[in-house]
């Protein structure tokens, strides 16, 4: 059987690394922040002991034969619910969460690393992980806003608010993907055009034009 102080040992490091990334997910304010992150670690480290070294009373008794992979690898399926849990559907096109529910997956797994008494691997995958989601953030934003898309609100008033709407689609459709249309409350036409990344001198000058319209009422970009 192992050690009392093997298994103190690896669940304080399970909770250590754990709390590590969880600490940059509390940075950001999710509901999965450094309390989930440690349970998890801590939790998936305790079923590779189990796993492991739980039913050794029982090894070497005829016809007994034992996998010691068979409840750690339930984990990784398992893991799944909670990682669901964190993930949110705003909108078309707008998913919140992934990240978080990578996380959390990633800390299963430096659990079952710790659990197994790989400290080295548990230490590294660790590092890399607060590398990627911190590190690597302003890398992502550079470059994710050179590719991200943004919705761009026209709302038309007024008597020839269709005439103005056929200029605004002449106007936009080369730098635009998708197009809805609605109309208000108060009566007036709402158009939300998916444009491509526009940046700067482009951008100015879209929106100038789009507010040099008549019967253009308010032009602006959506979250």
């Amino acid at each position: 059987m192992i050690a009392w102080s093997e298994i103190i040992i690896r669940l304080t490091l399970a909770a250590f690394l754990g709390a590590l990334v969880g600490l940059e997910r509390e940075r950001k304010d999710w509901a999965a922040g450094l309390r989930t992150h440690m349970m998890v670690c801590v939790g998936s480290s305790l079923v590779m002991l189990v796993s492991t070294y739980g039913f050794e009373d029982i090894l070497g008794t005829h016809n007994v034969v034992l996998d010691p992979s068979r409840i750690a690898a339930q984990v990784i399926s398992g893991i799944g619910f909670i990682g669901a849990g964190t993930i949110l559907f705003l909108r078309q096109g707008i998913v919140r969460g992934l990240t978080t529910a990578s996380g959390l997956w990633t800390v299963a797994a430096i659990g079952l690393a710790t659990g197994g008494g790989m400290y080295f691997a548990a230490s590294i995958a660790t590092l890399l992980a607060l590398c990627i989601l911190w590190l690597m953030q302003p890398f992502e934003k550079k470059i994710g806003n050179r590719f991200r898309r943004r919705s761009l609100k026209i709302v038309v008033t007024g008597d020839n608010a269709t005439g103005t709407l056929e200029k605004i689609l002449h106007l936009t459709i080369s730098e635009s993907s998708n197009c809805l249309i609605e109309k208000t409350d108060s009566g007036d036409l709402s158009v939300s055009v998916e444009m491509k990344s526009l940046q700067g001198a482009g951008q100015a000058a879209l929106i100038s034009a789009l507010q040099a319209m008549p019967g253009v009422k308010e032009v602006g970009f959506q979250r």
